[in-house]
């Protein structure tokens, strides 16, 4: 199986917007997003589930678009930043070869999650930062982090 986890674009910074959960994609951001989409080119992806929050929506259809995938994106609240990676696991036991669209500090913490299990320092990505993971089926501290693609 495979899970690819996606950091969203960069996005305006916080204060520019009443609440985080609103902060859009920059221009910059938009750019990210699309040259990183190029990396999901032809992989067998099943599924897109993304955070909520605008800029995880934003990044989750354009990575959509660009790859021409059919499926509708489905948006999920444990996708938010500080969400637990447990919660996360216990939500993806049942899928494989799906994308995560979410933010900083869950994706550094959910791939540390994922290979080594709970308490080791989370692994850094940054804006539009495509990380993969490989193993037999999803159980934590079992996934091999195959690569972290940065824009």
């Amino acid at each position: 199986m495979k899970l690819w986890v996606l950091r969203h674009g960069e996005a305006v910074p916080h204060g520019s917007r009443p609440h985080d959960s609103e902060r859009e994609l920059t221009d910059n951001g938009r750019k990210e997003v699309l040259k990183i989409a190029a990396e999901l080119m032809g992989q067998p992806l099943t599924g897109i589930y993304a955070s909520p929050y605008l800029r995880a929506q934003q990044t989750a259809h354009l990575v959509r678009d660009a790859l021409g995938f059919e499926p509708e994106i489905r948006t999920v609240e444990w996708l938010t930043p500080d969400t637990e990676p447990d919660k996360v696991a216990e939500q993806m036991v049942a899928v494989s070869n799906v994308l995560l669209v979410s933010h900083n500090p869950l994706v550094g913490n959910l791939l540390s999650y994922l290979q080594h299990g709970a308490g080791h320092p989370p692994e850094r990505v940054s804006t539009a930062g495509l990380a993969e993971l490989k193993g037999e089926e999803l159980l934590v501290g079992s996934m091999k982090l195959d690569s972290i693609k940065h824009p």
